[in-house]
């Protein structure tokens, strides 16, 4: 097997850990170092840069970043590419050649353009019915135009608005020489995309069995070792913290995914096929992806300006929490006459314990977070009616912050447009633009899914021993969207006695965001807790675990290969993460929350 092409990332959002570009870079050898900055909300807090400077809209850290380490990279021959150009990469490339030439550093630096629709937001109905034009508007654009600057001997690329696996895709369709209609290597780049582009995730951050990983250190960044037929294996630099898994992989692939078909401007990939198998320490491999077409249209990121936002916390000591908590609602709502805000969320944290031995024991946390159109019902009219009640309120009244005006809020929402109508530029280091035209046209989906030897229909997976191909069963007529599958035999569930114990003594869990929706992934840790929490864990029962999801449509997806199940709830987090009033905006923290319910167990499993 020919040397493989290694990718590593060094960013998995805008404000990680500044110093991984340079810990990347020196930490050992590497082809390619890609960095992920750009999310919804990132987009939004661009988009409102802009408003004041039409120069910015680029990732800033990202520059003072290659200010430090970008020697380092022309010395170690590693090519940069990063989606921190934002809402201008052409800005951000012109600025990394004025930081060049200051160096004195010779770098080929090429961007992608094209993803950026705000001018056309009118032509094609972007436009908002209660909120008008959106504030940002940006395509989800592939890999191609990487992949064409790369080819073109560009040594840095920056873009705007493309789909995070792209920043892996791009390098080795380019180094491979991979054709457009590859479809099972292209899709086995996006998961190892797909794996990378959240960072330190992939190698013990945010795990849920964060105690058997040796912490000491902070966790690595993960790389990539790709190769010419779309596998991969996932490691990290040697000496680094953390820890490169089956599971701490697994969680990262169920982390903002919806069904098993994940569908990307390049290839629909397939994740009910990805195979993973330890391949010594801090190595896991990742084989056996099949990749369909990609659908018609582009997704696009909308994001409007929505009004201001605020929120007040109020801290209950001791005895009568509920009762005090009770007391805060009537006295603020009351307070706010005709100008209550239109929208008003109350959240109650925690709970006092019975004799508690510190204050912080005896604590439990009230908040109030409210959303208007009007910045000053939002602002100090409310806040100030907050503290107003300091000493007409429960006892023991305080809070954690003072009054303040509180800020605007932005309401994502996608669109969908013809793969056309996206013009994807690449833009070489020379200055010559480079149409990219879209994925090839398959006949009918259909047609797509045959030729691929995908199964048809409504199906789940039954589960197969760990590693194994799944093999498909439809599922009867009644099951519908909400992804029921049949109930598999499982002798250590029929047999034994339970034990009442929380979820996450057998099953780990990732949770995020999509958009408005939210979703939690669980998997089991060995194949007999697999085949009693497959049949287990059915809508019904994750609703009666999580009862803030019963007024959602849930929608249920195996993925027998990882031992997991996917949940995407419609509307849980309101409309978007930056206008959610939920404490956990970014539903952050529900697996860990489903974990913590307790559910009768066979013994046997434990």
């Amino acid at each position: 097997m020919s040397q493989p092409l290694r990718v590593g990332n060094a960013s998995g959002f805008y404000g990680d850990r500044f110093s991984a570009v340079r810990e990347m870079l020196e930490g050992g050898p590497l082809d390619v170092l890609t960095g992920d900055y750009l999310a919804e909300l990132t987009m939004l807090i661009l988009g409102r840069g802009r408003m004041k400077d039409p120069e910015a809209g680029y990732a800033t850290t990202f520059l003072r970043q290659m200010e430090e380490s970008l020697g380092l990279a022309v010395e170690r021959g590693t090519k940069i590419v990063a989606n921190a150009g934002g809402l201008n990469p052409r800005g951000l490339a012109e600025k990394l050649r004025d930081l060049a030439g200051r160096l004195g550093l010779e770098v080929r630096i090429g961007h992608v353009e094209g993803d950026d629709l705000l001018g056309r937001a009118g032509e094609l109905g972007f436009e908002h019915p209660r909120y008008g034009r959106p504030l940002t508007a940006n395509a989800y654009l592939g890999a191609w135009g990487i992949a064409e600057c790369l080819r073109r001997g560009a040594d840095v690329v920056v873009t705007g608005r493309v789909t995070d696996a792209s920043l892996v895709v791009g390098p080795a369709a380019a180094h491979f020489g991979w054709a457009r209609d590859d479809w099972d290597t292209l899709a086995g780049a996006t998961v190892a995309g797909h794996v990378l582009e959240c960072g330190a995730q992939a190698t013990g951050g945010n795990y849920s069995f964060f105690e058997e990983i040796y912490n000491v250190k902070a966790p690595g960044f993960p790389v990539a070792e790709m190769h010419g037929d779309g596998s991969c294996v996932i490691t990290k630099h040697d000496g680094t913290g953390g820890a490169v898994t089956v599971e701490t992989v697994t969680a990262q692939l169920l982390y903002e995914i919806g069904g098993p078909a994940y569908a990307g401007p390049d290839v629909t990939t397939r994740f009910d096929t990805v195979e993973l198998i330890d391949d010594g320490p801090d190595r896991v491999r990742i084989s056996g992806v099949k990749g369909l077409p990609p659908p018609p249209s582009t997704k696009v990121c909308l994001n409007h300006l929505g009004g201001h936002r605020n929120e007040m916390t109020f801290v209950l000591t001791g005895l009568g929490i509920e009762a005090k908590a009770e007391l805060a609602k009537r006295q603020l709502e009351a307070a706010f006459g005709d100008a209550r805000p239109e929208r008003v969320e109350w959240t109650l944290i925690g709970t006092a314990k019975a004799d508690p031995g510190t204050q912080g024991e005896a604590t439990a946390l009230l908040r109030c977070a409210v959303l208007d159109p009007d910045p000053e019902k939002a602002g100090r009219a409310f806040s100030g009616a907050a503290v107003e009640l300091g000493l007409a309120g429960y006892p023991g009244f305080t809070m954690t912050s003072p009054p303040g005006k509180g800020g605007p809020y932005g309401v994502y929402k996608p669109a969908f447009v013809p793969n056309e109508t996206v013009e994807h530029v690449a833009v070489t280091h020379g200055g010559e633009r480079i149409a990219i035209p879209s994925a090839p046209v398959v006949a009918t989906m259909a047609e797509a899914r045959t030729a691929a030897g995908a199964h048809t229909g409504n199906a789940t997976q039954s589960p197969p021993a760990r590693g194994g191909q799944p093999t498909p069963s439809v599922q009867p007529a009644g099951h519908g969207a909400e992804g029921q599958s049949p109930p598999v035999e499982n002798p250590s569930a029929r047999e034994g006695t339970t034990g009442r114990v929380p979820l996450g003594r057998v099953a780990g869990a990732r949770s995020g965001d999509k958009g408005g929706d939210a979703n939690i992934g669980v998997w089991a840790r060995t194949d007999a807790q697999w085949r009693w929490l497959e049949p287990y864990l059915t809508v019904e029962r994750f609703r009666e675990l999580l009862p803030e999801t019963r007024g959602h449509t849930v929608h249920r997806h195996v993925l027998a290969n990882l031992r997991a199940v996917n949940f995407v709830v419609e509307g849980l987090l309101q409309e978007g993460v930056s206008a959610s009033t939920r404490f956990d905006p970014q539903g952050k923290a529900l697996g860990e929350w489903l974990r913590s319910r307790h559910v009768d167990i066979p013994e046997a499993l434990l």
